[in-house]
């Protein structure tokens, strides 16, 4: 289903058929440095975590990870969207690209368009965004989005430090 579009862009749900791309995407060294490693190691393993972690998002909040593709093309390049985590009290925005497609301005695009549907769709009145604090790209790509430092979390379940940033939809 697709969420929104925007210039150059397209975001629509994940499906099994993403598989392969999610395979690579979750293995880029920057994916594994900054956001972790998902155990993803072979096609059986990505259709898996399409099934458990994005599909059923969608399910359980009625928004997740969305899947980030060239308009026209149709070119899958990453991956950006709205999660709720137990952690939190806010919704965060997250996003990663497939390394070729860095630098471009389509993180940027494609979080932009996911805070407006957060807001329009969700009715979502604050966001969230977790960076690790040495990501200083992601951070200023949460600062050009409007989202500022509001404090650091430990993760419960492997005692990761993130940076927490928030502002007002």
């Amino acid at each position: 289903m697709q969420i929104t579009e925007t210039g150059r862009l397209v975001l629509t749900e994940f499906t099994p058929d993403d598989a392969a791309f999610i395979l690579d995407l979750v293995n880029e060294p920057a994916f594994h440095k900054y956001i972790g490693d998902r155990g993803v190691r072979i096609r059986a393993d990505a259709e898996r975590y399409i099934e458990e972690r994005l599909i059923a998002r969608y399910r359980d909040q009625s928004f997740g990870f969305w899947r980030m593709a060239l308009k026209g093309a149709g070119t899958p390049i990453g991956m950006c969207g709205l999660v709720k985590r137990d952690i939190l009290d806010d919704v965060d925005v997250g996003f990663a690209l497939l390394k070729p497609y860095e630098g471009q301005g389509y993180a940027f695009e494609a979080a932009a368009a996911t805070l407006t549907v957060a807001r329009e769709r969700f009715g979502l009145t604050r966001i969230a965004g977790v960076v690790d604090p040495a990501n200083a790209r992601s951070i200023r790509l949460l600062e050009r989005l409007g989202l500022s430092f509001s404090h650091n979390v430990t993760w419960p379940d492997d005692g990761t430090r993130v940076a927490i940033y928030t502002r007002e939809l």
